[in-house]
């Protein structure tokens, strides 16, 4: 949580990011990601100051436990001093004990947020799903609750002035709009209309136009001039020097080129997972992505 610090910008865990993504993928199949496909409710996660608080607190728990399907799950939320902004107690359950900053008491309208990141801790538990590191760990976390439809509320819970700032969750706030993003790609949603925060519309606007830039990049037949000059002088070289030099491609480029018994390859991230995919040298080609089932139109 930072609160009144300095919010860093960017996108320093984009790798992360992606590698999160995919293992949604993986553990949950496309079928079980596509039953996220609704976000929680604006309405289901609002929190006024005439709510009392430990009702309105339970009730917000309630519908985020039903959001990250977790229908067995019963949160007991508590209150107390501590640096971070929330904690959650991961046992075998059905209980599970979560404990807030008690500056929630009275900013009441980021409950929701705080309680979206430590119920998903309680889901990755549950999948068995986890990072090495604490930082990745939370990382994963923060693209998983956004992923999963309820971390537009992290994202809201950013704001930032002359004087003062509020962040909530480890990513970024361009790294929440980067995975948002990709949800509302796959969903067909538009979270803007959530927003209560400026701050969190400005974010996600740029999230969203990196994650535009994955679904431009080359081999996909969306890429623009500059991305196919780029590509087609790349492949010429891998062709031209089978086994020899290294792919001198820039270190950005997401694709590369292999020479097997068959014929000349190239591999590319799925814009949709981030699942590497393999197909022939040979111009235009549709590709279908083995984890998500996304179908890419490609010219290699």
């Amino acid at each position: 949580m930072t609160n009144g610090g300095e919010v860093e910008h960017g996108y320093p865990h984009l790798d992360t990011v992606r590698a999160a993504v995919n293992a949604l993928y993986r553990r949950l199949s496309p079928d079980g990601v596509r039953s996220y496909a609704l976000s929680v409710a604006p309405g289901d996660v609002a929190f006024s100051d005439a709510d009392d608080l430990h009702l309105g607190t339970q009730r917000v728990a309630r519908a985020l436990v039903h959001q990250l399907g977790l229908p067995d799950a019963r949160v007991v939320v508590s209150f107390r001093e501590m640096r971070h902004a929330a904690s959650v107690e991961l046992t075998a359950g059905p209980e599970y004990f979560v404990e807030l900053n008690n500056r929630f008491r009275t900013h009441r309208r980021d409950i929701g947020a705080a309680l979206a990141h430590e119920i998903t801790h309680v889901l990755l538990h549950r999948l068995g799903l986890n990072f090495p590191g604490t930082r990745d760990n939370e990382i994963l976390t923060d693209t998983a609750t956004t992923y999963l439809g309820a971390g537009w509320l992290l994202l809201d819970a950013y704001r930032e002035d002359r004087d003062s700032s509020q962040k909530l969750g480890y990513l970024t706030p361009e790294e929440f709009g980067y995975v948002l993003a990709k949800r509302a790609l796959v969903f067909d949603e538009d979270p803007r209309i959530w927003f209560t925060s400026p701050q969190a519309y400005t974010s996600y606007t740029k999230g969203r136009a990196q994650a535009l830039r994955d679904e431009q990049q080359p081999p996909l037949t969306t890429a623009g001039w500059t991305g196919r000059h780029r590509y087609a002088k790349d492949r010429r070289y891998a062709l031209d020097h089978p086994g020899g030099a290294p792919d001198p491609s820039p270190s950005d480029a997401f694709y590369a080129f292999e020479r097997l018994p068959d014929g000349p390859r190239v591999s590319f991230p799925c814009p949709t997972c981030h699942q590497r995919i393999r197909v022939p040298v040979q111009g235009r080609v549709r590709a279908r992505c083995g984890l998500c089932r996304t179908v890419l139109d490609c010219d290699t």
